[in-house]
């Protein structure tokens, strides 16, 4: 449908111009009551059913939807999404344990407990809960830096120039740390939780968290080519141990084990090409093909058969005990040396599971609830490090799969939860024979989602170049610096790009549509004028401290001179003017000097002669200050030099200012009295309450700045300046004159009184 041509379609509006006052006169404003601290704290507290009812439900989401459930239309959908992620979370977690330097029973561990709880605590229903690939990494770079293999390492006996690694004293001490370090996550993000602080995931910018996983992804890559070609080499963790694996694994690449290679690649390569036709298909099978099933299957049965073990010394996983191991205490002693990592990791496991919920829940219509997320996320870690499991989160690639095979709720992860339990209980047995190099070729299959996020920077370029550079910032520190110190210095950068933009705010001066209420950017349309004599400034963001220097230059800039050099100027200029007055030189009429001859105002020109001494050279003249009103546009006595200023009101628009600090405020009021001494009047408009409130309360109102010139849109103030221009100029041109009398002393004609008075009484006429 064509938009109709503009003119066909107009609006007419009659009503008065309002200030701020009379406004709120008119309208009767209606002041906010504040309640006291008392008060609110008595509201929170007080209790009915309805509110034990509601804070059950908060605390226990699942008492909530579980009543609604609808077991006809959806419990075979579940269950068919529960075994399908079941499967998946087994083979995943086997895997995600070679990233956290523990035994692989440990990831099934870690891909079971956790899930049982987010289930009675959790408020996502789509979440597939368990391990993530970059916080399996994280844990198991903070486990290795912890206990490295030199602290287990003991002579040979038969060969006293080689040493042994008690592999055993290792693991144990590995799983332990792993188990300490997961209840300590928990802790910290129930304590965050119980706080109410879910908003901290917005400081966690978009661009942030994609340099930031893009990063760990390519650490997770790295560490697993070294599963992949099973050679020897050291574990690094820190500032760049990426660049030390990497220079660890070219020096050992001639040690490649063929046969874990060959299987690794062709396992990579499978599992890729099937992922590929998964998600091109996608709208086809009703559910996507479980390669890293297919695959694990397959490849155990010919590492059993083969006994890739004996004949080629290929690396397997060798014992997956059944059953479960006893809780664990964990060691307190060490949380004061794992706090900075467990923090770090606890906000990007729930910084990953949240944006992931929410593009769910968004899907389906429903919310979550940030700071609950935190609550089921800590209650999870804290009961899964006892059982030695680590860090838990969400894998993208799970939580598709159970949306995508039909899952609606919890119970398609709590029935996953028991496929697990089953290869636990009995089938871990049955993958002793399986590569690692398989295991790490599933691993770095599921990166793929992560390493395509690349893709977004040229899109952040074109879009928002301050994006793309937190992005690329963030990913660049987490590779060179570490994963932790990386997540500190992108998080930094993002909150310095937010200080730089606010830095220096974008003002603009508008002018108006002809015989319209519009105001816009004088600079973007040609069919814009401003109004006579008044400036309209606009500022684009929030004031506060460190962006006030930069205000004040923007204004400067936009009116075209210095308030405060302007002042002086004129100031100096009426000292020289009372010394002729003082000297004989001019003569003054009434409240004014009369202008004789003299030379064009020029400015900012420099004036350098020098100021004559206090004295008079005609004692006839009256020495006293005399109060002279002057025409500052005008020709002006020799050798005295005023800026012109051409405008006599300046309007501020505060439509898009939403905060002021006290600092300010006060800048604000000294821009407004530098304008009100040059005899330029200063106006507020488009202001919001909560601005003016903070005017207000600063004290910024007085004798000479009243709320009065507050308006609530531009086009009042500039209909008042109208109005009072058009009915209050009553300043006579000839008290504004500046004269030189001439040598001669003599009175020209001009100074005839006869003519002086005539003109007083066309003044009294026209008033």
């Amino acid at each position: 449908m064509e938009a109709p041509r503009p003119g066909l379609n107009q609006y007419v509006v009659h009503r008065p111009v309002y200030s701020a006052p009379t406004f709120q006169e008119e309208n009767e404003k209606q002041e906010t009551v504040q309640r006291t601290f008392k008060e609110r704290v008595k509201g929170k507290c007080s209790c009915t059913s309805r509110r034990a009812l509601l804070i059950i439900k908060s605390i226990f989401p699942v008492v909530e939807w579980l009543p609604k459930y609808r077991w006809k239309e959806w419990l075979l959908n579940e269950v068919v999404s529960g075994i399908t992620v079941g499967l998946v979370s087994t083979l995943q977690g086997l895997a995600f344990a070679l990233l956290a330097a523990v035994p692989v029973q440990y990831g099934l561990y870690s891909s079971f407990f956790p899930a049982l709880t987010y289930f009675i605590l959790g408020t996502s229903r789509h979440l597939s809960v368990g391990p993530f690939p970059v916080v399996s990494l994280m844990s198991g770079m903070f486990v290795l830096s912890m206990t490295p293999d030199e602290h287990f390492s003991f002579e040979n006996s038969t060969d006293p120039n080689k040493t042994e690694v008690d592999t055993a004293a290792r693991d144990a001490a590995r799983i332990a740390m792993s188990g300490t370090l997961c209840v300590l996550i928990g802790i910290i993000q129930l304590g965050l939780g119980i706080l109410q602080i879910g908003f901290i995931i917005r400081y966690l910018a978009e661009p942030l968290v994609g340099g930031f996983t893009w990063a760990a992804a390519f650490q997770v890559f790295v560490s697993q080519v070294k599963q992949l070609l099973n050679v020897p080499g050291k574990n690094y963790n820190g500032v760049f141990s990426i660049i030390y694996t990497i220079i660890d694994i070219f020096a050992n690449i001639a040690k490649t084990n063929i046969a874990d290679l060959i299987a690794g690649l062709l396992a990579l390569i499978v599992c890729a090409v099937v992922k590929e036709i998964n998600e091109r298909y996608k709208h086809i099978l009703r559910i996507p093909i479980p390669i890293e099933i297919i695959v694990t299957i397959v490849a155990t049965g010919i590492s059993y058969g083969v006994n890739l073990e004996a004949k080629y010394n290929a690396g397997i996983i060798k014992s997956i005990p059944s059953g479960f191991i006893p809780p664990m205490i964990p060691d307190v002693t060490v949380f004061s040396q794992m706090i900075g990592s467990a923090f770090s990791i606890g906000i990007v496991a729930y910084a990953v599971a949240v944006s992931v919920g929410k593009v769910y829940a968004t899907k389906h219509n429903y919310s979550i609830n940030g700071s609950q997320e935190f609550i089921a996320f800590g209650i999870s870690n804290i009961f899964g490090g006892f059982f030695s499991c680590f860090c838990a989160s969400t894998a993208l690639s799970r939580t598709a799969i159970q949306e995508g095979t039909g899952g609606k709720t919890q119970v398609a992860g709590i029935l996953s939860a028991f496929i697990v339990l089953i290869a636990i209980v009995a089938v871990g047995r049955l993958l002793e024979s399986l590569q690692k190099s398989v295991l790490a070729a599933i691993v770095i299959a599921n990166l793929k989602g992560m390493f395509w996020q690349i893709q977004e920077v040229p899109r952040l370029w074109r879009q928002n170049k301050w994006d793309s550079a937190i992005w690329v910032v963030t990913c660049v520190s987490a590779i060179i610096l570490g994963l932790d110190l990386g997540l500190l210095t992108g998080l930094l950068f993002g909150l310095l790009t937010v200080v730089l933009r606010v830095q220096f705010p974008s003002c603009d001066s508008l002018g108006t549509i002809p015989s319209t209420d519009i105001y816009k950017n004088v600079k973007k349309y040609k069919n814009i004028c401003e109004p006579e004599g008044t400036k309209i400034i606009r500022f684009s963001s929030a004031l506060f401290y460190g962006n006030t220097d930069g205000l004040k230059n923007s204004i400067k800039s936009i009116v075209g001179f210095n308030a405060m050099k302007v002042f002086n100027k004129r100031n100096k200029a009426l000292r020289k003017i009372r010394k002729l007055i003082k000297k004989g030189q001019l003569t003054s009429v009434q409240n004014g000097i009369i202008k004789n001859q003299g030379t064009d105002n020029d400015g900012f020109e420099p004036d350098d002669d020098p100021e004559d001494p206090e004295q008079t050279e005609n004692p006839q003249v009256q020495t006293k200050e005399l109060e002279i009103q002057v025409d500052w546009n005008s020709e002006l006595p020799v050798k005295v030099s005023v800026p012109k200023v051409t405008i006599h009101s300046i309007i501020f628009d505060f439509g898009q200012i939403h905060f002021l600090d006290v600092v300010a405020v006060r800048t604000l009021k000294v821009i407004f009295n530098e304008f009100r001494r040059i005899d330029i009047d200063p106006y507020i408009a488009a202001y919001d309450d909560r601005v003016l409130k903070m005017l207000e309360s600063c004290h910024f109102f007085d004798d000479n700045l009243k709320p009065d010139i507050c308006f609530l849109t531009v086009h009042d103030a500039v209909l008042h300046i109208q109005y009072q221009k058009k009915f209050s100029d009553g300043h006579d041109s000839l008290l504004e004159k500046i004269s030189l009398l001439q040598e001669s002393k003599e009175t020209s004609d001009f100074t005839d009184e006869a003519e002086i008075y005539a003109e007083l009484d066309n003044l009294d006429r026209v008033r």
